[in-house]
């Protein structure tokens, strides 16, 4: 058997990570990132004309992570607390002696790992939101096809009144479409770090600002006014943004495991071969719904992790930056599996109306008491419709005792009765509302 070479490959993380994402994620990845940051210090340095285009050239030769070990870096940083300072040393040592004093001139460990961390953040977030389209796509698509697909719909657990599964689906539409632009605009407002050991720049001298800003130019990130060492804001909103789509995509998976359950019935996840038990051959278990809402239920702890360690003391932190290292690259490898799943599993959703619709006539039209009690409120008054219609609903069958009660036949014939009990007739403004969640898809895709 061969040895596994991703993180997507191990016995667990495979089911809450996914390749594409990880791979930007990897230590390969980030320390290729920490490499394309010194590059550019060295580039914008030169720039500035704060060292010498040559020995910046040298620097840049040597910033390819092949060249670079990063099971001994990572050991080698427990001395220091970090693998900048490890990473730093071997990298000057790699650069002909001529360039060897101009390596990581006027930056911090934390000026390197930031930065890089942004970096790896903006790259991983390319194929993320490429899952997260996809997901929106299929949500879309059900939410189109079943505009007018009539189900129950559900609060507090119980059958409440009826709605169509074209609105359910345009739910998780928007819900997703909402943390994809959060997403977008935290990803591209992520700044580059540069502020030396305490945010004054002052081993560059009055280029200081020249070469943070060309630092970021070369690095295709926004330049922050002041270094943010110990404001951790844009950490903050990236967080945020990722335990949002989270929360999206845990609901869209909630709702298809509790619709495909035995008793419901009322959707199925696709896919051959999916869903098996180890136990039991019958079972068809909503596998992509459950991983969806695992990933969900663990972003909110990486998240609080992130906002407890945003409070930073001074000028650089004493553990409070340490610790947002690995919550972050884990939220991101959470939230890529779980949108991933979720895209997976909307796509190949099995619908059935048929089953919606006995669900839905189950009850013998109590759901529909809303509607009954609506057309007797002009002529009786709100409260006394209401509690008209609660009797008749303790005594069953529904309609039966609708019609044996005097009181309601004087205002409403059978013909009224059987209108308020058609469900089509009590799906107020449904239709429209996934009208206008499929404009707002359509017109955010152009």
């Amino acid at each position: 058997m061969r040895p596994s070479s991703s993180p997507s490959e191990g016995l667990l993380t495979g089911l809450s990570s996914v390749p594409d994402v990880d791979a930007e994620l990897g230590d390969p990845a980030l320390l290729q990132a920490m490499l394309d940051v010194e590059a550019a210090l060295a580039r914008a340095a030169a720039d500035a004309g704060v060292l010498p285009a040559p020995a910046a050239d040298a620097i840049v030769a040597q910033c390819r992570a092949e060249r670079y070990d990063p099971g001994a870096l990572g050991r080698a940083a427990d001395a220091a607390g970090n693998p900048v300072v490890p990473l730093v040393r071997e990298l000057t040592a790699a650069v002909p002696a001529s360039a060897r004093a101009w390596v990581h001139l006027g930056a911090t460990s934390q000026d390197v790992l930031d930065t890089a961390l942004v970096l790896v953040a903006g790259r991983a977030l390319g194929p993320l939101l490429r899952h997260l389209d996809a997901a929106a796509d299929a949500a879309a698509r059900l939410a189109d096809t079943h505009r007018d697909t009539v189900l129950v719909a559900r609060t507090l657990g119980q059958q409440a009144a009826p709605t169509t599964f074209g609105l359910k689906a345009a739910g998780w539409l928007t819900g997703l479409v909402d943390a994809r632009d959060r997403l977008r605009r935290a990803g591209a407002a992520l700044p580059a770090q540069l502020g030396g050991a305490v945010g004054t720049l002052a081993a560059f001298g009055p280029a200081g600002p020249e070469v943070a800003e060309r630092f970021a130019a070369h690095l295709g990130l926004p330049a922050s006014p002041l270094p943010w060492h110990t404001r951790r804001q844009p950490l903050l909103d990236l967080a945020a943004a990722l335990g949002g789509l989270l929360a999206a995509a845990g609901k869209a998976g909630l709702d298809v495991g509790l619709l495909a359950q035995t008793e419901i019935g009322e959707v199925a996840e696709g896919g051959a071969g999916r869903g098996g038990s180890s136990a039991m051959p019958h079972k068809r278990n909503p596998v992509d719904s459950v991983l969806v809402g695992a990933a969900a239920r663990r972003g909110p702890g990486l998240v609080a992790t992130l906002l407890a360690a945003a409070v930073q003391e001074h000028e650089r932190a004493a553990g409070g930056w340490h610790a947002e290292w690995e919550p972050l690259l884990d939220l991101l490898r959470v939230a890529g599996g779980a949108t991933a799943r979720c895209a997976r599993m909307l796509a190949g959703l099995r619908v059935h109306p048929e089953r919606m619709r006995a669900n839905l006539d189950a009850t013998g039209g109590l759901v529909l008491a809303e509607a009954v009690a609506a057309r007797l409120a002009p002529a009786l008054g709100r409260g006394a419709a209401h509690d008209l219609v609660a009797r008749a609903a303790a005594r069953p069958p529904f309609r039966a005792a609708l019609l044996a009660d005097p009181e309601l036949r004087a205002h409403l014939s059978e013909a009224d009765v059987d209108e308020a009990l058609d469900p089509a007739r009590w799906l107020g403004s449904a239709g429209r509302f996934v009208d206008r969640a499929l404009d707002s898809w359509r017109e955010a895709g152009t």
